[in-house]
């Protein structure tokens, strides 16, 4: 009990209690505590926890009665809880009114800045959407589907073998229910409709009838057949295979927006000094100058999107022509065309990436850049080598979490997924997918 009491109760009952500057401690507000932790129980367990235990099978029970000491959602769950009982019973003195905003700010103490990751999940859950996802039989798609269903964020719908995704569910002690099931195999009507609007679509493209219903048994196929026909909103796949082979059936089937010439990908940065988004990081292998133009002007609407301002850094490693090279001419030449092509857009180059993100050095150094006085937020790298390499560095040993890879200008919402993605990458992309299904 001793210990119950100094790690999931005190803590979180003495922030609660010292946010709203309550004059006391009473038993309403450690009442309160009591049953957040245990609603929290109930809860789907955080992938990070079933990590640090080694057990992927925790769920209400005889074994799990109470929250893991390592859970990160205590601070959200039991301190609120306590602050709302205490001004209920008349002991706080300093009223909470934003208890969105509020927990972003207790969020933030863990360390990483998460206001635009909170932002999106919150969109998410305003009007969750029907996400379906070509790996619905492997243990980290089914684990994610869990939590969405249980924080309202999607409305899964998983591909898969259905004896092995009972096989998992069994294993794993996981709880499907609210997630749609689909073995492919046993959809025969279905899939020959299929095969038949992607053969129309396809048929002047080298597609026969016969090629088609081959595809059709594919689930990136099939799947994106779902989006495209109006059954799903948003799809997902990529997390057990390569990316060139995840893309490829989407962009037969979906294709790219209007006006898009070729489709980029970005990450998000999630720092304690705040979001950062990193272009192209998976797509376009040695993007010409003109191309990199295409890249910027996607970024830059897709980091309006998530309520940023672009401030955009065209990243070589040359500053403002201090180096001769084909790589620095090259971001020199197209930091020059997009400026012309959107000239309301705040950017600059080529620069090194030190450059673009130190505020100080960019003033002292190089006052005349538009950048100067704020820094970059997004970097445009020359080439996926180097943007790849950028973000994995980050993410493994700069105290960075990452979000994406972001597929922009598809003409529906598609996402593919890192290989090997983490849980907690799923959920965060899925919330992204949702987001991007609303509009």
């Amino acid at each position: 009990p001793n210990q119950v009491n100094n790690v999931l109760g005190f803590p979180y009952i003495f922030r609660g209690a010292l946010d709203v500057r309550a004059t006391e401690i009473n038993e309403a507000m450690k009442l309160a505590a009591v049953h957040a932790l245990a609603e929290l129980t109930k809860d789907a367990v955080p992938d990070m926890v079933n990590r640090a235990y080694a057990d992927n099978t925790l769920s209400f029970g005889r074994t799990y009665l109470i929250p893991k000491p390592l859970d990160p959602r205590l601070i959200t769950a039991v301190s609120p809880a306590v602050a709302k009982a205490a001004m209920e019973s008349g002991v706080a003195r300093r009223p909470i009114t934003d208890w969105q905003a509020y927990e972003d700010e207790l969020r933030s103490r863990l360390g990483v800045n998460q206001k635009l990751l909170n932002r999106i999940t919150s969109a998410a859950k305003s009007e969750p959407k029907r996400v379906v996802f070509a790996e619905g039989d492997t243990y980290k798609i089914l684990k994610a589907a869990q939590i969405l269903v249980s924080e309202d964020i999607a409305r899964p719908i998983l591909l898969g073998n259905q004896a092995k995704i009972k096989q998992l569910v069994a294993a794993n002690n996981l709880d499907l229910t609210g997630c749609t099931i689909l073995d492919i195999s046993q959809e025969d009507e279905q899939r020959q409709q299929f095969a038949e609007q992607l053969f129309q679509k396809r048929q002047r493209k080298g597609v026969t009838l016969y090629e088609a219903q081959r595809l059709l048994r594919e689930r990136n196929y099939y799947g994106s057949m779902m989006l495209e026909s109006g059954q799903a909103d948003a799809f997902i796949t990529g997390l057990t295979k390569d990316y060139s082979k995840s893309i490829a059936p989407a962009l037969r089937v979906i294709g790219v927006e209007a006006g898009v010439q070729r489709v980029a990908s970005m990450y998000i940065i999630q720092h304690k000094k705040g979001p950062f988004f990193f272009a192209d990081t998976t797509v376009n292998i040695d993007p010409t100058a003109e191309e990199l133009v295409d890249i910027v002007g996607l970024t830059a609407r897709r980091v309006s999107s998530f309520g940023s301002q672009p401030r955009v850094a065209m990243i070589s490693y040359s500053n403002f022509g201090s180096n001769v090279g084909a790589l620095p001419d090259k971001m020199r030449r197209a930091t020059e065309l997009a400026k012309g092509l959107y000239p309301d857009l705040l950017l600059d180059g080529e620069m090194q990436a030190n450059t673009a993100l130190n505020r100080d050095l960019m003033r002292e150094q190089y006052p005349f850049s538009p950048l100067a006085e704020t820094g970059a937020n997004t970097l445009i790298f020359p080439n996926v080598e180097s943007g790849n390499i950028a973000y994995k560095i980050l993410q493994e040993i700069g105290g960075a979490e990452v979000i994406g890879p972001i597929l922009m200008g598809m003409r529906k919402p598609v996402h593919i997924l890192q290989f090997g993605a983490s849980v907690r990458e799923i959920v965060n992309m899925t919330a992204i997918a949702v987001v991007d299904a609303q509009k």
